[in-house]
């Protein structure tokens, strides 16, 4: 399909991607996005950095979508005539379809707690969920108690320490992300988070809530100006049920992300590929890219990349690399464990390459490694370098793929920034300015500067003692 009417359903990361895609890749038909926010799409990954004030919540919207492309926020879509190919919105209108796309992500997950959702249906005072920029308002004053020890949970605590507020997080496993990290690793996070402030209570259940206060299970009495839920999420999935389409935990696609109605597609958190468990934001950005190429004819189907997780920590480089997979068929395991530096990593091997593992510490090991996964390249043959991020993973213009991801927050590829390099963008500053790349988190700042140096170094080499001077960044601070 070439052309057409294309209606997306959703106004996130997910389907602003989609939406910009199309028309480049050839599509001659109307675009049209429905956001049931009142605002353009944004960066929802980047919600921490306006928790700590780092960001306001307007430096999170993405880039202007191409003018051809019609958004309606606002509104939302109430149903789907699948007979007649219509989408009916709760402001009364109706919009045609050849192709839906159902980008509608998930819903916070709001647990059974006593005290914690008022006769009415709302979450009582003082408590609220973590998933769009209205949730970022300003916190009132008093301690902030964060329920649930997750990513999410983790992120939003060290964010609202670092914004100077007193917070304790409750995690009911013994363990800081536990789907993400084996126990050494988690017990560095712990002891980290501890060093910043952060009160923990871990292997600890919630038993009641009332505006002011949060009971434990042992019966301590946490004072909580504010009840952060960061529980968890569901997918969205009411509209495609309403219109009979296969729904299990999220809503079911193939391998082309197509739903049970050849005409209706499904991604990011709201989908459920049989290759994909959960979803991150680089994965539905990347679903969003193989669609539109599936839609003008350009691409053959979705293939989901090797799974990597890098939480947004400021200050603390992590990686887990295919989170939730096991050891199992592996033939080689090593570990590092520095407790006094804050440093952990265990890497399990098959045939000479990374199958599963996590990194704590050095951000040159965790973007080393990083790189190795995603390409399945071999390890080296000095494991220990590698670990400890003194084997200089830039050293050469191949050390890394140019489809790797340099800045995950906002999916910014080192064949992008040498591409802006390329065209004059000669410190991390200009790159920031042309890629985004650093304007998020800033944990790929150091990653941008090394690029730096490497390709000014390569062209100071090839002009030799004559060439032009090129300027390398050495200046502090993460964003522009």
């Amino acid at each position: 399909m070439s052309g057409g009417d294309v209606v997306i359903v959703g106004g996130g990361p997910a389907a602003h991607r989609l939406a910009g895609r199309l028309h480049p890749l050839g599509h001659r038909g109307t675009v049209s996005v429905i956001g049931a926010e009142p605002r353009p799409a944004y960066n929802r990954a980047l919600l921490g950095s306006v928790l700590d004030g780092t960001l306001s919540a307007d430096r999170l919207t993405l880039p202007a979508l191409p003018a051809a492309v019609r958004q309606l926020t606002g509104t939302r879509a109430r149903s789907i005539d699948r007979a007649r190919r219509t989408v009916h919105l709760d402001d009364g209108r109706t919009l045609p379809y050849d192709i839906l796309v159902l980008a509608t992500g998930a819903r916070p997950r709001i647990p059974d707690l006593p005290g914690l959702v008022t006769a009415r249906g709302q979450l009582a005072e003082g408590a609220r969920t973590l998933r769009t920029a209205t949730d970022c308002a300003p916190l009132p004053p008093g301690p902030v108690v964060v329920l649930g020890g997750g990513v999410l949970g983790v992120e939003s605590a060290l964010a609202l320490r670092r914004a100077g507020k007193e917070v304790t997080l409750v995690q009911r496993s013994a363990r800081l992300m536990r789907r993400q990290l084996d126990g050494p690793a988690s017990g560095v996070l712990a002891q980290w988070a501890q060093s910043r402030g952060v009160t923990l209570h871990l292997g600890r259940q919630a038993q009641e809530y009332a505006p002011g206060k949060l009971v434990l299970d042992d019966g301590q009495v946490l004072a909580a100006g504010t009840l952060l839920l960061c529980t968890g999420t569901r997918p969205e999935t009411a509209l495609a049920r309403a219109s009979s389409l296969a729904v299990r935990e999220g809503i079911v696609v193939d391998a082309r992300l197509r739903t049970g109605d050849p005409l209706i597609h499904a991604m990011g958190d709201c989908a459920q590929h049989p290759d994909v468990t959960g979803t991150t934001l680089i994965q539905a950005w990347d679903q969003a890219d193989a669609l539109a190429g599936i839609l003008t004819a350009t691409g053959t189907g979705y293939r989901p990349a090797r799974h990597v997780l890098r939480p947004r920590i400021r200050g603390m480089d992590i990686v887990s690399l295919a989170p939730g997979a096991t050891e199992q068929d592996t033939d080689t395991a090593v570990s590092l464990r520095d407790t006094a530096r804050g440093r952990y990593a265990r890497l399990a091997l098959r045939e000479g390459r990374i199958h599963t593992g996590v990194v704590v510490g050095p951000g040159a090991a965790v973007a080393a490694v990083s790189g190795l996964y995603t390409r399945d390249a071999p390890v080296p043959a000095d494991l220990l370098a590698l670990l400890t991020g003194t084997d200089a993973p830039y050293a050469g213009g191949d050390a890394l793929a140019d489809d790797a991801v340099a800045c995950h927050c906002n999916h910014v590829t080192f064949r992008r920034l040498k591409a802006a390099w390329a065209e004059g963008a000669h410190d991390s500053k200009a790159l920031a300015r042309a890629t985004r790349a650093t304007t998020g988190c800033g944990g790929c700042t150091p990653v941008v500067r090394q690029l730096c140096t490497t390709l000014a170094a390569a062209g100071a080499g090839a002009a030799g003692p004559a060439g032009t001077h090129t300027a390398v960044d050495t200046a502090g601070g993460g964003t522009p």
